[in-house]
């Protein structure tokens, strides 16, 4: 997804979502954010994966990078 979408608005966005969020990335592919019930996000794409953000919010020039602990497939 581009821009800068910190974790404080992605959170934001998954309790106005009443849960989860849907995000398009950059090619045009689906990812649910959802909050992991500890506090943390866990992400979901399209095939079913599963992600949990490990490290949020590594500022960027160009935008905001969320560290994940496995590979999300378009």
């Amino acid at each position: 997804m581009s821009g800068k979408l910190d974790a404080a608005s992605l959170k934001a966005q998954i309790a106005a979502g009443n849960g989860s969020a849907t995000l398009t990335t950059v090619q045009g592919g689906v990812l649910t954010a959802k909050d992991d019930g500890n506090g943390g996000i866990v992400l979901t794409d399209a095939k079913g994966g599963q992600s949990h953000v490990t490290t949020a919010d590594v500022m960027q020039k160009n935008g905001v990078i969320h560290v994940v602990d496995a590979v999300l497939m378009p």
